[in-house]
């Protein structure tokens, strides 16, 4: 899941202007290796599905009402962290909907926009007909790509900010469903903007969603409607003090690490380092990240497959929980020199480091 940071394209345009870059061939072995190895592992598990976004989300909310109600400051920090990984682990689900056959998990999408989408005022719908494109062998780190900016070739005090304006996400959901969807409904022409560019989980600036239409329209309403409700409702409790001030506050920091932790998460899913043009399946794979095992804590800040980021860019409808198998058998059968194993970091640190090696490198 990316987030909604907007950064200009021109600010890597400023640095100085890199030799050029030999154009990356795909490995057909590897590419080959990888569909053949995994071909059995791509029907998604059910009850596994419901059991982890389920679990995952109930964790969280109690935690959450742990946080919210303690008068302990200890247990009050210690509930808000389990949330946070709760929660975010919940929403993170919403990365699956967006690649899920429907028909093989019935009701899946309703329920986690019911439990967690619209209640954490993230529907379906901001990721739904958005990331898909982010997967276009044409369009991956491109000007049309809704989830792809060339970070690493701006200059270095973009990296923080991309952080740290993500801390605003909470507040911008309040105004995006409790004050322009109502508004969108009655404005002639405002409803146009706030689906083109307010629907979508991007950090491309020049991203426009396009419109849905038919059932996809009507569904995309109905949620909408439904945050928007919610969201109304959220900001009226705490007005007439059903909801405590307190309370609010905490679930709004809860909200924003949320957030941070996600947008962390994707600064080291990729390389960053596409300057526009296409590219081949191999180079969107070794422009993207894997955190594989025996590394603990992706599983934490990278959770329902996505350390393995670049894995998942070369088979992309694989199911989470199947990740972890495919990255076995394929670096298994693949031999040392495979560019596949090329993809694979150490941690969070060690990839952060090299982005920002990277952007200082290109300032100068």
């Amino acid at each position: 899941m990316e987030s909604t940071l907007s950064l200009d394209r021109a600010s890597a345009n400023a640095a100085v202007a890199p030799a050029p870059r030999v154009p990356i061939a795909d490995d057909k072995a590897m590419l080959r290796a990888a569909a053949e190895l995994t071909r059995d592992l791509i029907a998604p598990r059910p009850g596994l599905y419901w059991a982890d976004m389920v679990g995952s989300a109930l964790i969280g909310y109690a935690a959450l009402a742990v946080a919210v109600t303690a008068s302990s400051g200890g247990v009050t920090v210690v509930a808000s962290v389990v949330a946070v990984l709760a929660l975010y682990r919940a929403l993170l689900f919403i990365h699956e909907v967006s690649h899920m056959k429907h028909s093989a998990l019935p009701r899946f999408r309703e329920g986690w926009n019911a439990l967690v989408g619209v209640p954490m005022l993230t529907p379906a719908f901001m990721y739904e007909g958005v990331h898909n494109l982010h997967h276009a062998k044409t369009r991956y780190g491109t000007a049309e790509d809704p989830e792809y900016l060339p970070l690493a070739l701006m200059k270095p005090w973009t990296l923080p900010a991309f952080i740290l304006v993500s801390a605003l996400a909470p507040l911008g959901l309040l105004i995006r469903f409790a004050i322009l969807s109502p508004l969108s409904w009655i404005v002639p022409g405002l409803r146009k903007i706030v689906v083109e560019r307010y629907s979508a989980l991007a950090i491309n600036p020049q991203f426009r969603r396009r419109m849905p239409e038919g059932e996809a329209l009507r569904r995309f309403n109905r949620t909408d409607t439904a945050a928007s409700i919610w969201a109304i409702a959220l900001i009226a409790m705490v007005a007439i003090g059903i909801i405590p001030v307190r309370g609010f506050a905490i679930g709004f920091v809860i909200g924003s690490a949320v957030a941070v932790l996600n947008q962390v998460r994707t600064l080291v899913a990729h390389l960053w380092e596409n300057e526009g043009e296409q590219m081949t399946v191999t180079a969107q794979y070794l422009d993207s990240v894997n955190v594989p095992p025996p590394a603990l804590l992706p599983g934490l800040w990278a959770p329902v497959g996505l350390r393995y980021h670049a894995l998942h860019h070369l088979l992309p409808s694989l199911p989470y929980h199947a990740l972890g198998e495919a990255h076995r058998r394929i670096s298994a059968a693949l031999t040392p020199d495979s560019p596949y194993h090329k993809a694979s970091y150490t941690g969070l640190p060690t990839v952060m480091a090299k982005i920002g090696m990277s952007t200082i490198r290109r300032g100068k």
